[in-house]
């Protein structure tokens, strides 16, 4: 077990939620400064996630 084990899910999760939460602010008519912040939120997430990945499969095919 690495920490990416546990760090890869729980940023995939929060992309997951700040991605519902838009969605669900936009097609409820809320606030669009909202829908705006959150889906920054959710590109700044999505490239922490991806970052994550990638540096799990470096250090996975180095050990």
């Amino acid at each position: 077990m690495n920490i990416f084990d546990f760090a890869i899910p729980i940023a995939l999760a929060a992309v997951l939620i700040v991605l519902v939460l838009g969605l669900w602010n936009m097609l409820r008519g809320g606030n669009a400064n909202l829908s705006q912040k959150l889906m920054r939120w959710r590109v700044g997430l999505q490239f922490l996630a991806i970052v994550l990945i990638v540096l799990g499969f470096y250090f996975a095919s180095n050990w």
